[in-house]
């Protein structure tokens, strides 16, 4: 058996090292990101790390086979394009990304398996099965840890509902009254909603936001005269 002739005690301890350490370093990256609510969070991270660094250790392996190495990198290719199928943006949220990196280590299992180490692969799986069902707990309770606003990066929105004879006045008065909060403007939006009514739509240049301060602005405009409506919202997943 092919196995039997391929198993090495001390390079697969190096393996175990190898595995554990890009385990441990990815769940710290990926806390971080759960934390900022990102969308590539805890599992994503722990998972690429580990898959990557089971290729590297593949490719250090059998560095000495040259038709095996290049298989190994269309494979490599091929499960980026596979993967990106998977991944689906509804809205601002997007969806799939565990599984697009659950395939890209299941690549790397399969690798394995077909150049004999089933040792490191059987490793591998229960790395990926550890990814994605021990720290379910953890992702569940970062989840629940109050975000500081002020240091939340996001994409903040604020929209205005206005009738169109006053949208000239309300789209600068909202600009002024934005940049007297010390939020610059990034870029404005016009769009029809009726035959009278427009959104203003101003993208804010800051990462982060007071609520009351933004609340404040729009409580502000929604009393000027042609407002029907005035609100903000911001995005942390990008």
């Amino acid at each position: 058996m092919r196995f039997l002739g391929t198993f090495e005690l001390y390079p697969f301890l190096d393996t175990v090292v190898g595995f554990t350490a890009a385990f441990i370093l990815g769940t710290l990256i990926g806390a971080e990101r759960q934390y900022r609510q990102r969308t590539a969070g805890l599992r994503t991270n722990v998972l690429v790390a580990v898959g990557a660094a089971a290729f590297v250790d593949l490719g250090l392996r059998i560095a000495g086979t040259v038709e095996a190495v290049r298989v190994i990198s269309y494979v490599v290719s091929g499960i980026g394009f596979l993967g990106a199928g998977v991944i689906m943006k509804e809205g601002m949220n997007v969806r799939g990304l565990n599984t697009a990196a659950t395939l890209w280590c299941s690549a790397a299992v399969g690798c394995c398996s077909g150049t004999g180490m089933i040792a490191e692969a059987g490793l591998l799986t229960l790395f990926v099965l550890a990814g994605n069902t021990l720290l379910r707990p953890l992702v569940n309770l970062i989840n629940r840890i109050p975000i500081n606003d002020r240091t939340t990066e996001a994409t903040y929105e604020v929209s205005v509902m206005s009738s169109r004879d006053a949208m000239p006045e309300m789209r600068d008065l909202l600009v002024e009254r934005l940049e007297q909060a010390n939020y610059p403007v990034s870029n404005v939006e016009i769009t029809d909603r009726s035959d009278d009514m427009v959104e203003i739509v101003a993208t804010l240049v800051s990462t982060a936001v007071d609520p009351h301060e933004i609340e404040a602005v729009t409580t502000f405009l929604e009393k000027q005269a042609g407002v029907t409506n005035a609100s903000w919202d911001g995005s942390t997943k990008d």
